[in-house]
């Protein structure tokens, strides 16, 4: 690069003693190193952007112009890779083509920046991990904003590096295959310190799957069409929040976990559930809203998690309530209109009540003579004949007997033939209002239609 070769500053400095010398060369060399840092524009073409990524400097930014880069680039200097896009429709049109052979994109620097670019026709191999951008763990602190996913194996793929941002991107997964097939939109392995924000993901397997992680945070991302929108395997000390989940399989799964957030998400539309909890310990799930799956919630095996403020609504099961989960603080949620507010198999006693304040049930019909906001009797969610269903399915039959109704007027009289089961010694009169701005029907159907 004869005629845009840099000029590398020599200062000559008379060596009057040791110290002073050292100190003015590295002064000299820091005001000058911005200087250094040039624009080089590149034009499509068969590896003609490979080039100019070997040619350019540490530091510098490659602006790519309008057409198709075709072939797989490797990244092994911290650059910035600036694309013309995103136009209206989310779509840049600088593209990067892997021509379908294993990462189209793979970073192996620290500090690189990719944006503005469309990036497309990964490998297809799962086991091969092919990625649309795959980040080593050499990568750290690499930003990944405003670009346009579509046919790749995996989307974004964080192999080991650390605070890796990644936002606004758009990322359109594979409907081929079966969905355990599939690869996920964004894949974190081993990333601490990363941050998954404000992306559109759709179709393929996961919207955002982590694994063996720590202090991560994923914020304000729109997943539908997929298996689990995200799901968290041994990720310790993160956040989830202000996600919309639409559409799914599962809501948002977090399983073999401690110590997570989940604040302010919504699900609606999941088929199975919105909110899965297995294995996830010392947590604090609020302000989340559920609408409209086969449960609501599933809690199962999972200990010392607070749960509150939150609103499960139209669901066949509440809350689902199993395996021995224990000193879980549960209470100001709203139970809105499910077939079975809770399902809970057991003979232990659970209260589900903090300080005097429980839960909303929409179908407990309740006085409050004093006015407090507090109904004036416990409310127990299920009754013995439940139970009795819940272990055999069979008395269903039985559900209109003389005998059944008898039993249920029993219970009700002699509250001491309760069973154990769930409690909630102060029932809210009134659901509190929920921390997550709900005014976004709009939104959420043009996001279900995939606009």
């Amino acid at each position: 690069m004869t005629s845009k070769q840099h000029k590398k500053c020599s200062p000559v400095i008379p060596i009057v003693n040791q110290g002073l010398a050292g100190g003015l060369l590295l002064f000299l060399f820091f005001i000058s190193f911005p200087t250094l840092a040039k624009q080089w524009q590149v034009s499509p073409g068969n590896g003609t952007l490979q080039t100019a990524i070997d040619t350019a400097q540490p530091g510098d930014t490659l602006l790519l112009t309008s057409g198709t880069y075709t072939g797989s680039i490797n990244i092994r200097q911290s650059l910035i890779l600036s694309g013309d896009g995103p136009n209206n429709k989310n779509i840049s049109g600088s593209i990067i083509d892997g021509e379908g052979s294993s990462h189209v994109i793979t970073v192996s620097a620290p500090d690189v920046v990719i944006k503005g670019l469309s990036i497309q026709h990964s490998g297809s191999v799962l086991e091969d991990e092919d990625s649309g951008i795959f980040i080593t763990d050499k990568g750290d602190r690499t930003h990944i904003e405003a670009n346009h996913f579509e046919h790749n194996q995996i989307g974004v793929y964080l192999k080991g590096p650390e605070s890796v941002v990644v936002s606004n991107n758009v990322i359109i997964g594979s409907q081929f295959h079966r969905v355990n097939d599939r690869g996920n939109g964004v894949y974190l392995w081993n990333t601490p310190g990363s941050i998954i924000k404000d992306n559109v993901i759709r179709y393929g397997r996961d919207g955002i799957f982590v694994n063996a992680s720590r202090n991560n945070i994923f914020s304000g991302n729109h997943m539908s069409d997929l298996r689990f929108a995200i799901h968290y395997m041994y990720a310790n000390d993160s956040e989830v929040s202000n996600n919309i989940s639409i559409n799914n399989h599962v809501g948002f799964a977090l399983m073999f976990s401690d110590r997570i957030i989940a604040k302010n998400n919504l699900s609606s539309g999941d088929e199975k559930r919105g909110l899965f909890f297995n294995f996830a310990n010392y947590s604090v799930i609020e302000g989340n809203r559920v609408v409209g799956a086969e449960k609501c919630v599933f809690i199962y095996n999972a200990n010392f998690n607070q749960i509150n403020n939150n609103s499960f609504e139209e669901c066949q099961i509440g809350i689902h309530f199993t395996a021995g989960s224990e000193k879980n603080e549960i209470y100001g949620n709203a139970f809105i209109n499910n077939r079975s507010q809770v399902k809970y198999v057991g003979t232990r006693y659970i209260e589900w009540s903090k300080d005097g304040r429980g839960n909303y049930w929409s179908d407990n019909v309740a006085f409050d003579i004093d006015d407090n906001g507090v109904a004036d009797q416990v409310y127990r969610p299920n009754d013995l004949v439940d139970q009795l269903v819940w272990r055999h399915p069979l008395a269903k039959l039985l559900l209109n007997s003389p005998s059944v109704q008898v039993l249920k007027w029993a219970q009700s009289e002699f509250p001491g033939l309760h069973p154990g089961g769930v409690t909630d010694s102060t029932p809210l009169m009134l659901p509190l209002p929920s921390a997550l701005n709900l005014d976004n029907t709009e939104h959420l159907a043009e996001l279900s239609n995939g606009n």
